[in-house]
C-alpha cells in the first residue's frame, strides 16, 4: 500500500467513495424505494428500470457525477429556475489549479450542486463538496452524497472530539487540493445565513489552517487557493421556513430544529421556484493575502481574511427587483424606486404575503415574519452598499 492509499484511508469516515467502491455503493441504492421516491419528486415520469441500468453502467465516481448527478441537477434547474448563469470565469486562476471555493450559503443542497454544474459547463471540472452530517438523515442519503463527491463535516460533537474532527477535516481538504488536485466547495459559515447577512466565520478559516504544513497561517491559507463565490437567488423557496424559525427561536430560546425540519427544508429548496439564479466567481484572495503582515495577532488576522472574502462576495452579488423593493419597504424609503416598477412592487408584495400565509405556528406574528423576510432580500443589497460607499 503506497503513501497516498494510506492517506486516503485515514479519511474513511468523512471522504467520498473512491472508484473501487462505486459498484458496491450503487448496488446498495438500486433497490432503495426511498431514493426512487425522492427522484420521482424531481422527475415524475422516471422509469426505474432505465435508471437502474444507467446507475449500474457507472463504473467510476466521475461517471456517476457527470451522467446521473449532472442530469438530475439540470432537470431541477429547468423546472425550478427561470435561468441559471455564471460570470467571472476569467477570474479563475490560469492553468486550472485546484481551488477552495468559499461562498455565501442560501440553499442546503443546491448551492454546491448548481455551482458544480456551472463550473463543469465552463470546463473547470466538478468540485468536492462539504456537507454537514446533520443532513445525512438516512443511510441512502449518506451513500448518494458520497457518490456525488461530498465529504462530511461532523456537527454536534464537542470539546476534544470537535478539535479532532476539525483537524481531520482540514487535513482532508489540504490533501484533496495538493494530492488529488481536486477543487472543493465549502460555505463561509456553518449552516445557512438565514437572514442573508453573509459573513465569513473565523472558525472556518481556523479549521482550514489546521491541516497546513507550516505554522504560518497565511502560507497555509494561500496553499488552498481560496476563491470566493457570490450566490444570488431571485427567490429563496425556504424564506418562509427561515422566518418561521426566527420566530420559534424568539418565542422559545431552547427551540431546536428536528431532522424532519431539515428534510422539509431540503425538499422545499429543491422543488420550488427560485426565479433567476446567478453565481459570480470573485477575485482569488492570494494576492490580497500576500500584502498582509504575517506577524499580525491571530484573531485580527482571521478577521482581516474573513473581511477580504466578505468584500469580494458583497461586491459581486447580482440584484433583482425584489431586492430593491424589499430594501425600500424595510427602510420606508424610495431610494431604489428607479430600479423597479409598480408591477414589480405589487408582485413582490403578493409573493411576500403568500410566503407568510404558508407559516402555521402558535401565536403567529405576521409583522415580525414580514420584517424577517424583507431582511433576507435587503441584507445583500445593504452589504453591497457598504463596500461601495
Amino acid at each position: 500500500m503506497d503513501k497516498k492509499e494510506v492517506d486516503i484511508h485515514k479519511f474513511d469516515d468523512i471522504r467520498p467513495v473512491i472508484d473501487s467502491e462505486v459498484k458496491e455503493a450503487i448496488e446498495s441504492l438500486v433497490n432503495n424505494e426511498d431514493l426512487i421516491d425522492a427522484l420521482r419528486y424531481i422527475e415524475p415520469e422516471l422509469n426505474k428500470e432505465e435508471l437502474v441500468k444507467t446507475m449500474r453502467s457507472c463504473r467510476t465516481k466521475e461517471e456517476f457525477k457527470t451522467v446521473l448527478a449532472y442530469n438530475a441537477v439540470m432537470t431541477i434547474a429547468k423546472k425550478t429556475t427561470f435561468s441559471l448563469t455564471i460570470s467571472g470565469r476569467s477570474r479563475l486562476p490560469e492553468g486550472k489549479p485546484a481551488c477552495t471555493f468559499i461562498s455565501n450559503h442560501r440553499d442546503i443542497v443546491l448551492d454546491a450542486a448548481f455551482l458544480n454544474v456551472m463550473l463543469y459547463e465552463v470546463g473547470y471540472g466538478l468540485t468536492q463538496v462539504a456537507i454537514g452530517d446533520n443532513l445525512l438523515i438516512k443511510p441512502w442519503i449518506d451513500t448518494v452524497v458520497r457518490l456525488n463527491n461530498a465529504f462530511i463535516v461532523k456537527r454536534g460533537v464537542s470539546g476534544r472530539q470537535q478539535l479532532e474532527a476539525s483537524i481531520l477535516l482540514s487535513q482532508y481538504i489540504h490533501h484533496t487540493i495538493k494530492e488529488t488536485k481536486e477543487s472543493i466547495w465549502i460555505a463561509q459559515r456553518e449552516g445557512r445565513s438565514k437572514d442573508s447577512n453573509d459573513k465569513t466565520q473565523a472558525s472556518i478559516l481556523k479549521m482550514l489552517n489546521m491541516g497546513g504544513e507550516t505554522k504560518d497561517i497565511l502560507a497555509n491559507l494561500m496553499s488552498l487557493n481560496i476563491v470566493p463565490v457570490a450566490i444570488s437567488y431571485e427567490f429563496d423557496p425556504c424564506d418562509f421556513l427561515k422566518a418561521q424559525e426566527f420566530q420559534q427561536k424568539r418565542d422559545n430560546p431552547e427551540f431546536v430544529k428536528s431532522k424532519r425540519d431539515d428534510l422539509l427544508a431540503m425538499e422545499t429548496g429543491i422543488l420550488n421556484n427560485k426565479g433567476r439564479v446567478h453565481f459570480t466567481i470573485c477575485t482569488p484572495i492570494n494576492q490580497a493575502l500576500e500584502k498582509l503582515d504575517p506577524e499580525m495577532e491571530k484573531t485580527e488576522l482571521y478577521a482581516t481574511v474573513a473581511g477580504i472574502i466578505d468584500r469580494e462576495i458583497y461586491k459581486h452579488y447580482r440584484f433583482y427587483p425584489c431586492n430593491y423593493v424589499a430594501y425600500d419597504m424595510l427602510n420606508g424609503t424610495k431610494r431604489f424606486s428607479e430600479m423597479y416598477g409598480l408591477k414589480d412592487k405589487k408582485q413582490f408584495q403578493a409573493y411576500l404575503q403568500g410566503q407568510i400565509d404558508k407559516i402555521v405556528i402558535p401565536d403567529k406574528d405576521e409583522n415580525f415574519l414580514k420584517t424577517k423576510i424583507l431582511e433576507m432580500y435587503s441584507n445583500p443589497l445593504s452589504n453591497h452598499l457598504s463596500v461601495q460607499e
